[in-house]
């Protein structure tokens, strides 16, 4: 978890789906699992951690990927 990332739950949201869209989840994976089960709803997805939604590594490394 990357401490001085903060996000909002729509620029997490959009960052989880712009990697998505690069990077299929692999069956089983950390990414396949948080889509399955959180049928896309942000509040149950793994990046959600009020208040800087950053639990999430893929996220946060296509937050740091952004800025560059």
């Amino acid at each position: 978890m990357e401490a001085n990332i903060s996000l909002s739950t729509e620029q997490a949201a959009a960052l989880c789906k712009d990697y998505l869209e690069h990077h299929k989840p692999r069956l089983f994976s950390q990414c396949w699992g948080c889509v399955k089960y959180s049928k896309g709803i942000p509040e149950k997805m793994c990046f959600y951690e009020p208040p800087d939604n950053n639990a999430c590594s893929f996220v946060n490394i296509q937050y740091r990927a952004s800025k560059t």
